[in-house]
């Protein structure tokens, strides 16, 4: 039997346009020879939908928009995910997967394993299903699953979620093949972990497994798509593009991985960078822009955001504006014409001199000569937000800030000033990773100038201004910032592992007292394991300071 992998990227609500995709993607299934075409999780209204979930005209739009698609399943089968309304006690909703063949719905499955950490919310808004589902098709036994169903197989280092394990039970009702449809977003080395435990599922449970997963970026996730194959044996045996639709076309009878495509899937920092370029072509695209702007400072943070913005969009799609204040250095503002040039994106210099001049006159009646310190260092970042909006409203470009997560974790950046923006590209990149993608993008050749990676970085707000005036190494602070934030390990637990007690203890207090600042942080792309966003839910007004 031969099944497609149908690897969509919804655009969440969209139901003509994703109706649409599907139903080509049933038409070149078919016309591959597939008797079975697989589809993501929800599919049909794209996955986060979060609050559309509460509209009832959106669910009733979309069972219409399902039954629709039905009827082009007429010399093909296919298995569509949507939200689908449950009557009885519990909330009104099932996370739902619909088999469409011979023009009509013939059998529903309802997700059993509902995630409510991170990202997740889907306790919200579904009621999970008591038992597994089988389907019969073809003369087979096939269970679906819709991606967190597969995830909570025993394992020594976690502690199992879930008492259910729908692996397990459907391997006791003796299916012949498990179908996981997934919306499951990328982290960092995340496909590799996938790949190990499925291939560890089979094996033991002595049962073939196809995995569909969406690809594409919504909002602050992006999701890498590599949907694949394993036989009974836990091999590989089919693997479909990452960070693009594909359509993947797998014969069960025939599970050799020369007759079936199996693709390399991005490593590491390659892999960071794919994301990061898709999330933000899709947030523009889907958000209807045609064009952003950002700020070039001559640093890395605002070089290697204006390089993902010209891959993602298109160099004429980018516009970068340098301007310098009176504390700019000249090889800043070199290497920012410099990188402008190199990418081929549109390039503007506006001196900010005139409009900080004249706040610090109108505000010197009321500050009395008091001695500088950060408040008139902030002047020059707010001056030049106000600048950027100017742009952005004149013409509709997407204003896309430069901050990375380091400075975000600690509060090194400016509310209403390089906070300001509607796309934070590189928040949840650290320091660290900021220089290895940049190195990664001169890969072949110069395209960030190499001065703009060797200087030390430098907000350029005061005279002669380093990072590392206010700041560890980005190395220590990038490691202490993977421990307390990603791992929520303690601050002992931190000093334990070497590092300076002072040090620590600073970090995290920082990172705790600047929580309300990234509470009015423009949405960022997801690319480790816990991004500052909506899957960290942490009180502003806490108290919470353990020695």
């Amino acid at each position: 039997m031969k099944i497609a992998l149908a690897q969509t990227n919804p655009t969440i609500g969209d139901l003509k346009a994703n109706s649409a995709g599907i139903i080509l993607r049933i038409q070149q299934a078919a016309q591959a020879g597939a008797q079975l075409v697989v589809f993501p999780e929800l599919s049909l209204i794209g996955y986060p939908p979060k609050d559309l979930l509460l509209k009832p005209r959106f669910i009733n739009d979309n069972i219409t928009a399902l039954e629709n698609i039905a009827q082009h399943c007429q010399n093909i089968a296919a298995v569509v995910g949507f939200a689908c309304p449950h009557t009885g006690t519990g909330r009104t909703l099932h996370n739902a997967a619909a088999l469409l063949q011979n023009k009509q719905v013939v059998a529903t499955y309802y997700k059993q394993l509902l995630p409510t950490y991170d990202v997740f919310d889907e306790s919200r808004y579904f009621e999970p299903a008591q038992s597994q589902s089988v389907i019969e098709f073809q003369g087979r036994r096939i269970g679906l699953t819709i991606c967190e169903d597969i995830w909570n197989e025993p394992r020594p280092t976690q502690r199992p979620l879930y008492h259910a394990q729908p692996f397990a039970q459907l391997a006791q009702a003796r299916v012949d093949l498990v179908i996981n449809m997934s919306a499951s977003p990328f982290v960092i080395g995340k496909h590799q972990f996938r790949l190990d435990l499925f291939a560890q599922q089979c094996r033991k449970h002595q049962l073939p497994l196809i995995y569909v997963n969406q690809v594409g970026g919504n909002d602050e996730l992006v999701f890498d798509g590599n949907s694949c194959a394993f036989t009974n044996t836990g091999h590989l045996v089919a693997q479909a593009k990452d960070f693009q639709e594909d359509l993947l076309i797998v014969d069960l009878d025939n599970p050799d991985p020369h007759c079936n495509r199996v693709e390399n899937p991005l490593q590491d920092v390659a892999s960071v960078h794919a994301a990061l370029v898709l999330g933000l072509r899709d947030y523009v695209q889907k958000c209807k822009f045609k064009s952003v702007v950002l700020g070039l400072s001559g640093g890395i943070d605002s070089a290697l955001t204006a390089a993902i913005a010209a891959e993602a969009l298109g160099p004429k799609n980018v516009l970068g504006v340098a301007m310098p204040s009176r504390y700019s250095s000249p090889h800043s503002v070199a290497d920012a014409r410099q990188l402008a040039q190199n990418l081929k994106i549109n390039y503007h210099e506006i001196p900010i001199e005139p409009a900080h001049a004249a706040l610090e006159q109108m505000l010197d009646p009321i500050f009395q000569n008091l001695p500088p310190d950060i408040t008139e260092e902030n002047l020059q970042a707010r001056v030049r937000a106000n600048i950027l909006m100017a742009l952005s409203n004149k013409f509709g470009h997407l204003l896309l800030t430069t901050g990375n997560k380091s400075e975000l974790a600690v509060g090194y950046c400016t509310m209403y000033g390089d906070m300001a923006g509607g796309l934070a590209v590189i928040s949840d990149v650290p320091k660290t990773l900021v220089y290895k993608i940049s190195k990664y993008i001169n890969r072949n050749s110069e395209i960030i100038p190499d001065s703009t990676i060797t200087k030390p970085p430098s907000a350029e707000l005061r005279p002669d201004q380093l990072d590392s005036d206010s700041l560890p190494p980005y190395d220590t602070l990038d490691q202490i910032l993977q421990l307390y934030v990603e791992q929520e390990q303690s601050q002992d637990e931190i000093i334990a592992q070497g590092f300076d007690h002072q040090t620590v203890k600073r970090i995290i207090t920082l990172v705790d007292r600047n929580e309300y600042k990234r509470k009015q942080a423009a949405p960022g792309l997801k690319v480790t394991s816990r991004a500052f966003g909506f899957g960290r839910r942490m009180p502003i007004a806490q108290n919470y300071h353990p020695t």
